[in-house]
């Protein structure tokens, strides 16, 4: 499975957010653009996506920015892509239901619906506070040993 730029993004940029979660307290896209090193153009696109989703919610102003709609621990993976990613979790499109109706639905019942199901299953289970925990865990993991 490849995820384009915007799903990388957008998982990156609300696992950023949850990291910092507080229900009062709006970010802002500078802000988050200049942690992670991505353009802020670009977010702005991302984060059009993810309030229309339901991911986050904004307010402008000079005291504005974006939060997160939910607690970290209610966002999914699946949630925050299926607000991004429009097409990947689209179905299948016919190969030769026309030529070989035997074919094609031998490959929906053994090959495409059970790895649709399966990505859907396993992105339903990570959390934003799951790739937080993995985060904090590889915080000072930069590559580098020690030697007493």
């Amino acid at each position: 499975m490849r995820l384009s730029a915007k799903g990388r993004y957008a998982l990156a940029a609300t696992t950023s957010m949850a990291q910092n979660y507080n229900a009062n307290e709006y970010i802002t896209l500078i802000s988050i653009s200049e942690k992670l090193g991505i353009s802020k153009i670009y977010l702005e696109q991302v984060f059009s996506l993810l309030k229309h989703g339901g991911i986050v919610n904004s307010i402008k102003g000079s005291q504005g920015g974006y939060q997160l709609s939910r607690p970290p621990q209610e966002i999914t993976v699946f949630d925050i892509l299926s607000a991004v990613e429009t097409s990947l979790f689209e179905g299948v499109e016919e190969t030769v239901k026309e030529s070989s109706p035997d074919i094609e639905t031998a490959l929906n019942l053994i090959v495409y619906t059970p790895l649709d199901e399966g990505i859907r299953s396993s992105l339903q289970k990570v959390t934003l506070v799951n790739l937080v925990s993995e985060a904090e865990n590889h915080k000072n993991d930069h590559g580098f040993m020690f030697f007493i």
